[in-house]
């Protein structure tokens, strides 16, 4: 999971080697955090979070094939 949200990420941002992805695993929940560059924050994000929503559909069906929950924050 941590692999395709940064991904995602690096293939959308200006500065790619700016992308930082960790995860925190829980149980049964794991915490996918993002972090990219400042001036990026926005193209991660989208047009009303629209971005962002893409992003955390395709987070939500991988994980759900894994049988676990994923949640995405991005920080900036």
């Amino acid at each position: 999971m941590k692999e395709l949200v940064e991904f995602i990420a690096k293939a959308l941002v200006d500065e790619p080697d700016q992308v930082r992805v960790t995860a925190v695993e829980g149980e049964r929940i794991t915490v996918i955090e993002l972090r990219v560059a400042p001036s990026d924050v926005g193209k991660v994000i989208g047009k009303q979070g629209r971005t962002a929503r893409s992003i955390r559909i395709l987070l939500n069906a991988v994980a759900t094939k894994l049988r676990k929950r994923a949640v995405l924050e991005i920080l900036e």
